[in-house]
């Protein structure tokens, strides 16, 4: 597995044999050029960072097993192997959910946005991908996501970190449980990837590119041919970590009775993975 190191332009004729390749070589790619408008990102980013710093978040808590609304740093999620929750607090944005007075719909642009771009950039690597493997598929990969409920925004805002934080991270290491996800660039560094030689690396985080890697799902329906690689947000250093850092993925998800293996469904699949995260893993 090689490093993420150039970002590949949605303009290029070769955008979708480039972006597949970098998928399969290392479970991320990058683009730049893309229909996701930048200003639209820098809008998110400052409401909601502002939304953060507010009570009005509380009004929204999830409690119990819901899925969708506010979850403070108190119920984050623990990654597997780890004693310490993640230093984050987020909010969880379904198509169906709850959503915030508080904020305009700009979060909820970018949701239409980034699926629609996330269903195009499935049709590239289903384009690309060997037949073998793409007789593995039991429909069309963009089809799989079609006005699905289970496709989740998750806006998260990881705090400034006081002394005394060291012994956990802003995200431990992990891999995405769904089949893509969608990630504009951050306000500010951390996110790496783990690579074939046991390396983390830096991925590119330019203004206004989009940072893209598959998930467990799309391991599963592939038969393993596309890996889902382990990644962390790792806590800054110096002025940094005065400084929250905000982050937009999009998790794209399949329709829950979409089949992916002769194993499971993707809700079959799904449950599995929520009721680990329950047990305290991720």
């Amino acid at each position: 597995m090689e490093p993420v190191l150039v970002a590949v332009s949605y303009t290029d004729p070769e955008a979708p044999a480039l972006f597949t390749e970098s998928l399969r070589r290392t479970g991320f790619g990058v683009l730049r050029d893309h229909p996701v408008p930048y200003s639209l990102i820098e809008e998110i980013m400052r409401e909601w960072l502002a939304f953060f710093g507010t009570d009005a978040k509380f009004s929204y808590l999830v409690e119990g097993a819901g899925r969708e609304g506010f979850f403070s740093e108190a119920i984050a999620e623990t990654a597997k192997g780890n004693a310490r929750r993640d230093l984050k607090e987020y909010f969880h944005i379904y198509e169906w959910g709850r959503y915030p007075a508080e904020v305009s719909d700009a979060a909820r642009r970018y949701f239409q946005l980034a699926s629609t771009l996330a269903a195009e950039l499935l049709e590239w690597v289903e384009r690309h991908t060997p037949a073998e493997v793409r007789s593995r598929f039991r429909m069309p990969l963009s089809q799989m996501i079609t006005n699905s409920p289970d496709t989740l925004l998750r806006i998260l805002r990881y705090p400034p970190l006081p002394d005394g934080t060291d012994d956990a991270m802003r995200a431990a290491a992990h891999e995405d449980i769904n089949l893509l996800t969608v990630l504009p660039a951050s306000n500010e560094r951390g996110l790496q990837l783990l690579d074939s030689s046991g390396q983390w690396v830096d991925i590119p985080c330019d203004p206004g590119s989009l940072i893209i890697n598959l998930g467990d799902m799309l391991q599963e329906a592939s038969g393993g041919y596309y890996r889902s690689t382990t990644h962390r947000v790792v806590n800054p250093t110096g002025e940094a970590r005065r400084r929250s850092r905000i982050s937009l993925p999009l998790f794209l998800h399949p329709r829950p009775e979409v089949v992916l293996s002769d194993r499971c469904t993707a809700g079959s699949y799904l449950e599995e993975r929520l009721t680990e995260l329950r047990r305290g893993k991720k």
